[in-house]
């Protein structure tokens, strides 16, 4: 197992000279910091003593790394700390001396229980800080300091209320939204933290959480409610706002036509051999087309059904006409412009999905694999100042884990 030096896993990235201070497990953080270490920025993530749960979310396992955990934890250095202990809490102060945010995602509270709050304590220790925190609900209101988890905040934001066929029951988005967009936003508050430190000097901290984030998400949904009153239903595929925009079945494939204006509405329907379809009273108008969605769902449903989805997706995006066929992953991993793009790389243990931020200059780099358990941890603390006689007497005291000790899953 090779240990990667603090120079080797930051790169020539925008974030190049970035120390990140990771507490975070499970998914949003680790997306936020991953995004990071992506872009050149030093990421030492460090795990509790059982290491970050998502290591046994599994199976596919390979060189015993779960994909789930691989995916959200590349470009980062491992070090297990038991921040329970008071000797566990100074090693992350050691950590933060040079480091230019902290970011963690335990229930609210929990690091004013260990003395390691920001106002509490790390505000006036550390005052050019960034401290990002990632909780389930916030740090006010009556279910601060309650768990939080991506499927509950999709259910309680009204995202799984909107997301389902408009005769079945409310569904969960099949990937963890409310987690992603929550790693997202951390990312931009944190960007946004540091140039405004850059300015004034001063650090301070950062609030995101997956419920607010969640209901972030909810347009048009939450607009139409809080304009019309009305209360907003399933709608399927279809979108409440627009028409038509929905998936219709082909001979070869589902195939979603995404028509956005009146002028790609008359085009669409030359395309198909019916024109006279927007000249019809019920259809000219994008409000007559909402208004009248069944009617003309019927008179397209026939003109789509005999065509061959991927041919006729790929003549109307030629058109100026958005459509597109509905891939499964493994043809999404093969699609040539996603590899055009570089979103799946080889990274020499496998292929990865790459990063979709492309800066001219100073490019993403998905250049380290996922950490081991504490892989890195003499390495790290040796990069903070410890002796080796210290380090040794951290380990068999059991504040500081070591890859030796606990074996990956």
């Amino acid at each position: 197992m090779t240990t990667q030096s603090a120079a080797s896993m930051s790169g020539s990235g925008a974030l190049a000279g970035l120390k990140v201070v990771d507490l975070t497990r499970i998914l949003a953080g680790p997306y936020c910091t991953q995004m990071f270490g992506d872009h050149g920025a030093e990421v030492i993530k460090i795990e509790p003593p059982h290491g970050d749960d998502t290591r046994t979310w599994g199976p596919p396992f390979k060189d015993g790394q779960s994909a789930y955990f691989s995916g959200v934890n590349r470009n980062k250095r491992s070090l297990g700390l038991d921040l329970s202990s008071e000797a566990g809490r100074a090693v992350l102060f050691r950590l933060l001396e040079g480091a230019d945010v902290l970011i963690e995602n335990f229930k609210a509270g929990q690091m004013e229980k260990w003395d390691l709050g920001y106002e509490q304590t790390l505000k006036a220790r550390f005052p050019k800080l960034i401290y990002a925190q990632i909780t389930g609900y916030g740090s006010t209101g009556p279910m601060a300091g309650m768990p939080g988890f991506d499927a509950v905040a999709q259910v309680m934001s009204g995202l799984a209320s909107i997301n389902g066929a408009a005769d079945g029951p409310p569904f969960r988005l099949g990937v963890p939204m409310s987690d992603i967009a929550t790693g997202l936003y951390a990312g931009l508050a944190i960007l946004m933290a540091l140039q405004e430190r850059a300015r004034s000097g001063e650090g301070q901290k950062v609030e995101v959480s997956l419920l607010d984030c969640s209901v972030s998400l909810l347009h048009p949904h939450g607009a139409n409610y809080l304009m019309s009153g009305d209360r907003p239903r399933r709608t399927g595929n279809a979108h409440p706002n627009i028409s038509p925009y929905d998936m219709f079945s082909t001979k070869t494939t589902e195939l979603f036509a995404a028509i956005g204006n009146d002028r790609q509405f008359r085009r669409f329907t030359a395309e198909l051999g019916a024109p006279e379809l927007a000249d019809d009273p019920r259809f000219q108008s994008n409000a007559d087309r909402v208004n009248n969605r069944d009617e003309l769902r019927a008179a397209l449903e026939p003109l789509l059904a005999e065509a061959d989805g991927v041919a006729l997706s790929e003549h109307l995006l030629a058109q100026g006409i958005p459509a597109g066929p509905v891939l499964e992953i493994p043809e999404v991993m093969d699609h040539p412009q996603i590899k055009a793009r570089e979103m799946v790389v080889d990274q020499g243990a496998g292929r990865v999905i790459g990063t979709p931020i492309k800066m001219s200059r100073t490019p993403g780099d998905p250049r380290t694999p996922p950490p081991h358990f504490s892989e890195h941890a003499r390495k790290v603390l040796e990069d903070a100042g410890y002796s080796g006689s210290e380090i040794a007497a951290m380990i068999d005291a059991g504040t500081v884990i070591t890859a030796d000790e606990t074996e990956p899953t």
